[in-house]
């Protein structure tokens, strides 16, 4: 066996009493898949940046971190936290080589149109091209060893089965990949190791693959509309065009599935519903009145009634505030609750969805923060909830959580909720219609699940 490029050995992280890691083993040699499984918190991003020298803010380490300066690349869980927001994609990967390099990079990662990548800033991209953006970055330092953080979050099944097949070439050519991940197929068919954490601790990762129960599925939901939207195109700096000709209802009570490729328009339908992409034609209507293009122009009860859950929960909150006070500031900003009162129900909510009450955002886990950022969306009782691949990050047992909650949500109180999602599985249960939108073109397919 070639000997090991990052080696590991009882590391142990402490950060205000609270011990993130405790006797951490790991290693990973070139050619060869290390994957770290473990659900929400359980110290996966704490031991993948440990490999590149980074500890949180006031850590306590002990043990031993061994791994080539300079070699190690890292592909982070929220890719918009590493591209900077005011620079053009080819302005940023223009510092690292030639423009046909660049191309290179950003074909070998699956963006095949690089031109119109690099015109674009980074919330331009959704998130799964964000994500390849910075995987080509990753390839034009030319890392040794790549940590992948969750690396086919917010992708289809097409664009996850290249980029699988992509990673798999590079570890042939002698990368060493550290895998970070809650998708056990995609571990399934890269990894050559396996290690399983659980409250920062390694242990026997014999059954990890097991399978799970799943919960049940629902009743076919009523179609009173809430939310109607007729010939929407999306426009985008440079003459960019998607979604194109979108049109489609959303009931009290339903959940609609929007499913299509990376880059085919999701994303910016979510955003042109929820006021934060104006530049469109077309209406959008709730309760048959239009809404204001941009949120500026809408009132308090227009906020509060089309709430939006990004993708990036980490890009969504203010690093210095306690997440709690955010859930609770959105309460009483447009749910209309007292201080005291908004205070409680977002302890109530974080609670429920398994989230600490205590803590600022780089405190929490991906799984975390995400599921907070889905609280402060339900704390001012949404009438339309927009889900932006919010199950993508979450391990098995979060992610049941986070459905079966938002079931309840809509069965009760007749939420209506557009899931934007590559996750199948997702679909299935919760869906009770699917749109798909074929590269942005404007083809719109549909199907009603059955009732089980």
């Amino acid at each position: 066996m070639k000997p090991a490029l990052v080696e590991v050995t009882g590391l142990t992280v402490e950060v205000g009493g609270r011990l993130l890691l405790d006797g951490v083993d790991l290693r990973a040699g070139p050619g060869r898949v290390t994957a770290l499984l473990g659900p929400s918190g359980s110290g996966k991003t704490t031991t993948g940046l440990a490999l590149l020298g980074e500890y949180p803010a006031g850590a306590r380490v002990s043990g031993t971190v061994r791994a080539p300066r300079g070699a190690v690349g890292y592909v982070p869980q929220h890719p918009a936290s590493v591209l900077n927001p005011a620079r053009r994609i080819g302005a940023l990967l223009g510092e690292l080589g030639p423009r046909a390099a660049v191309e290179d990079a950003l074909r070998r990662a699956r963006l095949d149109d690089p031109a119109a990548v690099l015109r674009r800033f980074p919330h331009q991209l959704s998130g799964g091209q964000q994500q390849r953006v910075v995987i080509a970055q990753a390839l034009l330092f030319g890392a040794r060893v790549l940590v992948a953080d969750e690396p086919t979050t917010g992708q289809d099944p097409e664009t996850k089965r290249h980029l699988v097949a992509e990673l798999a070439g590079l570890v042939r050519d002698g990368l060493a990949l550290v895998l970070l991940s809650h998708d056990l197929d995609v571990v399934r068919e890269l990894a050559d190791e396996v290690v399983l954490l659980r409250d920062g601790r390694v242990v026997d990762a014999s059954g990890w693959d097991a399978p799970r129960p799943t919960p049940a599925g629902r009743r076919a939901a009523p179609a009173d509309p809430v939310l109607t939207v007729h010939a929407l195109t999306a426009r985008h700096p440079g003459g960019a065009v998607a979604p194109a000709g979108i049109s489609l209802t959303l009931g009290r009570g339903e959940c609609l599935a929007l499913t299509g490729r990376s880059g085919s328009g999701k994303t910016t339908l979510g955003r042109c519903l929820a006021g934060l992409h104006s530049s469109y034609r077309g209406t959008v209507q709730l309760d048959g009145r239009p809404l204001p293009r941009s949120l500026r122009s809408r009132s308090r009860a227009e906020l509060a009634a089309v709430q939006y859950v990004f993708q990036d929960a980490w890009a969504a909150f203010d690093q210095g505030r306690p997440v709690a006070d955010q859930v609770a500031r959105a309460a009483v900003r447009l749910g209309g609750l007292t201080p005291a009162g908004a205070r409680r129900e977002a302890g109530r909510l974080l609670a429920a969805l398994g989230v600490p009450v205590l803590g600022r955002p780089a405190e929490l886990s991906g799984g975390e923060l995400q599921r907070a950022a889905l609280a402060r969306a339900l704390v001012v009782g949404p009438r339309v909830l927009v889900c932006d691949e919010i199950t993508s990050g979450l391990d098995g047992a979060s992610r049941r959580l986070v459905l079966a909650r938002l079931a309840e949500l809509r069965d009760r109180t007749g939420l209506a909720v557009l899931l934007i999602t590559h996750d199948r599985a997702a679909v299935e249960l919760l869906a009770d219609r699917t749109l798909h939108l074929q590269d942005g073109s404007g083809g719109v397919s549909g199907s009603r699940s059955t009732a089980r």
